[in-house]
């Protein structure tokens, strides 16, 4: 029996970024909103950034790109602390089942690689098909960590100057308290 596997990331051949970081970084200073840019190996689990979080202070993310049967999808970012059972999180959301987004699903309409999700990839999509969802815990911190369009970099901006990104990309983000979101301590 013969076994497929995915190749490393490393490996896939991927097209250009239609935003890279550097014309994130430009929009940025367009917008007047300062950031902290630091640079390191790349990762692409919550578990393999551990390490390289310890000097970067604030709250750490993670996202979610995420989709029901009918196709409302949804891009949610969440501290790393913050645990979410997607079938918890489509009821309050109001949606069906949850599933992740595939690859190609990721790049047609946030226009990042698996592994570089960030709330900044909404700039790319124009149509307007993904709603993004704000963990409210987050947004109580004086900084918030994301990746660049690159997971081999992560920038710190207050979530005053995320909200005022997400908008200028023509998105009005939702805040939500995910805590009702949690695992039952049951399934832990």
């Amino acid at each position: 029996m013969m076994t497929l596997e995915t190749p490393p990331e490393s490996q896939i051949d991927w097209p250009p970024l239609p935003t890279p970081a550097g014309a994130l970084f430009a929009i940025l200073a367009d917008l007047g909103i300062s950031y902290v840019l630091y640079h390191h190996r790349p990762v692409f689990t919550v578990e393999e950034s551990l390490d390289i979080e310890r000097g970067m202070p604030g709250a750490h993310c993670r996202n979610l790109f995420v989709r029901d049967k009918k196709g409302a999808m949804f891009l949610v970012v969440a501290r790393n602390e913050t645990a979410i059972d997607l079938k918890k999180l489509a009821d309050m959301l109001s949606c069906g089942r949850l599933s992740f987004g595939s690859p190609d699903r990721l790049w047609a309409y946030l226009g990042v690689r698996p592994g570089s999700v960030c709330p900044f990839a909404i700039v790319n999509d124009r149509a307007r098909q993904v709603r993004i969802v704000l963990d409210r815990s987050m947004m109580d911190y004086e900084t918030v960590n994301y990746h660049p369009m690159e997971n081999h970099m992560t920038i710190g901006l207050s979530p005053r100057d995320l909200l005022t990104y997400i908008r200028h990309a023509d998105h009005e983000p939702q805040i939500l308290d995910l805590t009702p979101a949690a695992p039952d301590e049951s399934e832990n």
